[in-house]
């Protein structure tokens, strides 16, 4: 097969095409440069200059003269360029093996001069007896057509090649910049299945349908059904959107068509359109096929409140709602898109007929995470020990692609150790370098500095040890990770969620708050550790008042407008794009910014509460997490229980 990404021309070396030979294979892995065309030439041009023009150099016209006066030169050779003058004769006895124009040559024994106009040196030759003739050019008439033109255009031809390949973009394509950038796969060639795809159940089983329609499209047009245009894949970033679209192509067998939203878009405007007529246009040849275009939202952004104009993008995506009605919906030719930003997109592209269907691709639940990592690690050496039903259980809210990286940074840190085999802290390590960051174990932290860090994760551990609902502590520590963070305390959920109350809502805040109050209590003074925990909690108190109408005066109203839920973090906690646009006048500002305060000393003030209670628990598991460094969930519950059950003996 033979892909060419920059231009609209494409063969197949499958089933039904001509193979192409491998050109890496060709030549014993020669590859041709225009570097050696010009190292060649000015290696041709250096050669000429030296053996030609310095071995016998042209002497004066004037001095050419006085030779055929004295008569040193016997036989004169005329051309357009030189005159050539012959001083001996070659020896009789030799003559008959001499062609006839080559009889007076002897090496060395010549003399070069530029003719110039002088009616007179006929006479002096004949005066002198001298021969003479003219040289003919007709047998390199060829030759000379060859180095005057065809060489010098060949050679400019080569150097506008190169440039425009360097170049690229929307440079690169001059001849051909309407063409669509397409990758095409040819069928057979996707390797994708269905099994290779875990975690999406419901979406695989919406996309069954389309896969039934390309094998078999006469059991669905004999009853008048139509397959759906177009099927717009939606979801997070790495749930495995366009693995579902491979999936999909190798299932049916058919051609794939591959190209991001960006590729369409260039700096000339009406290249976005031409490409995309193209595009389809190449795709009803090869139908039944998949076209597959990721990132939608590139060019398929709402035209509603753009004051730019006719631009670039708008032209594209009128071009694309044209062709996506224009094509018959029983010719095999089916469209898969996919986004993570569906808010964006506009009407006219989502309406039926266009994309006809939408599939949410959504993040794995718990069984789906399991059966992910299942299968991405199907190639790695694990330890009879590994409980992946475990690990699923600790990544919850992870996407596809964050389980992928997980195992493989398993495998890097088992390998980094010496092992063969992957471990079960092998696997908690890599959850705790995705969550937390690299581990610096390099970084020196002052005695007092490193006191305040054991106290303040202590005093998250305990407050979310304290909260009923609360996520359980798997892990705490004092060793620097990530950017900044000089300690963190880990907790996971034990289930997903999708609803969360006012009161775990609050719980969380609580959580937050525990750090900057454990500092207060023991050193009866407040630090700059608490700033992201604060940030957290600020946010989570902002979206109880505006986006879940928790707040006294304005109860049960949503004041603000946010993006889609699919970008809502795990456990619908906090949203990975937190803008959202205002839509309350200044006063109702002024009361959600001191209901929020209001909030967060209330929770501020119980949080102090319940820590002095706990005071002496509070120092007792500080000093053994200075002393260890890490406490992990059996260790810290252990504490805990003991101290509850030494209350309850006093």
């Amino acid at each position: 097969m033979n892909n060419d990404k920059q231009g609209g021309f494409f063969n197949f070396g499958g089933p039904g095409g001509p193979k192409l030979p491998d050109p890496k294979k060709m030549g014993g892995g020669w590859k041709f440069s225009l570097v050696y065309v010009l190292v060649l030439f000015f290696g041709i041009s250096i050669f000429n200059y030296i053996f030609t023009n310095n071995v016998n150099p042209p002497i004066p016209y004037s001095e050419f003269k006085q030779k055929i006066e004295a008569g040193e030169i016997v036989r004169v050779e005329m051309s357009e360029s030189f005159f050539i003058g012959y001083t001996n004769k070659t020896s009789p006895q030799n003559l008959f093996k001499i062609p006839q124009n080559l009889r007076y040559t002897s090496p060395g024994n010549y003399y070069r001069t530029v003719p110039l106009n002088d009616p007179a040196i006929i006479t002096l030759l004949d005066s002198k007896n001298v021969e003479y003739f003219a040289v003919s050019r007709e047998g390199n008439a060829l030759f000379g057509f060859f180095f005057t033109w065809i060489l010098p255009i060949l050679f400019f031809f080569l150097i506008w090649r190169f440039v425009m390949k360097r170049m690229g973009g929307a440079m690169g394509g001059v001849l051909s910049i309407g063409q669509n950038r397409a990758v095409i796969v040819a069928e057979g060639d996707v390797k994708t299945r269905f099994v290779d795809v875990a975690g999406v159940d419901e979406a695989k089983d919406e996309l069954v349908e389309v896969v039934d329609f390309l094998k078999s499209p006469k059991k669905y047009t004999e009853i008048g059904g139509k397959i759906p245009k177009g099927v717009l894949l939606v979801g997070p970033p790495g749930t495995g959107k366009t693995l579902l679209a491979r999936a999909v192509a190798g299932e049916a067998g058919v051609c794939f068509f591959r190209m991001s939203g960006a590729d369409f878009v260039e700096m000339f405007v009406g290249v976005g359109a031409a490409r995309v007529r193209d595009l389809f246009k190449q795709a009803r040849e090869k139908a039944p096929c998949i076209i597959f275009i990721d990132e939608l939202d590139a060019i398929g952004k709402s035209r509603f409140n753009n004051f730019s104009g006719n631009d670039e993008r708008e032209q594209t995506l009128n071009q694309l709602l044209v062709e996506m009605d224009g094509f018959d919906a029983s010719s095999g030719l089916i469209i898969l898109a996919a986004t993570n930003r569906p808010d964006v997109l506009d009407a006219a592209l989502l309406r039926p007929g266009r994309f006809d269907r939408q599939v949410l691709v959504d993040r794995p639940d718990l069984s789906g995470r399991e059966a992910i990592l299942k299968i991405h690690s199907k190639d790695v050496k694990l330890d009879p020990g590994v409980d992946l039903a475990s690990v699923a259980r600790g990544t919850s809210g992870f996407a596809g692609a964050d389980l992928a990286n997980i195992v493989n940074e398993a495998a890097l840190l088992a390998v980094r150790a010496g092992r063969r085999l992957v471990s079960q802290a092998d696997f908690s390590e890599a959850i705790e370098k995705t969550v937390a960051g690299l581990q610096k174990k390099n970084r020196v932290i002052n005695p007092e500095e490193r006191k305040v860090i054991a106290y303040h994760e202590t005093g998250h551990a305990l407050i979310a040890a304290f909260t009923p609902g609360s996520d359980p502590v798997q892990k705490i520590s004092i060793v620097p990770r990530g950017f900044g963070a000089l300690g963190y305390t880990l907790q996971m959920p034990v289930e997903d969620r999708f609803i969360i109350s006012e009161d775990e809502l609050l719980g969380k805040i609580n959580v937050c708050l525990g750090g900057r109050a454990a500092e207060e209590i023991i050193f009866g003074k407040i630090s700059t550790g608490a700033a992201n925990d604060l940030l957290k909690a600020t946010d989570i108190a902002r979206r109880m008042i505006t986006d879940f109408g928790m707040s006294e005066r304005f109860k049960n109203v949503a004041l603000t407008k946010r993006g889609a839920g699919m970008l809502a973090g795990p456990n619908g906690a906090e949203p990975q794009e937190p803008a959202f646009t205002r839509e309350f006048s200044e006063a109702t500002q002024q009361y959600v910014d001191e209901d929020i305060a209001r909030m967060m000393g209330r929770q501020y003030a119980y949080v102090l509460d319940k820590l002095r209670e706990n005071r002496p628990l509070l120092e007792n598991i500080a000093a053994i997490l200075l002393e260890k460094e890490t406490l992990d969930e059996k260790e810290f519950k252990a504490l805990v229980a003991a101290d509850g059950e030494q209350q309850e003996t006093v």
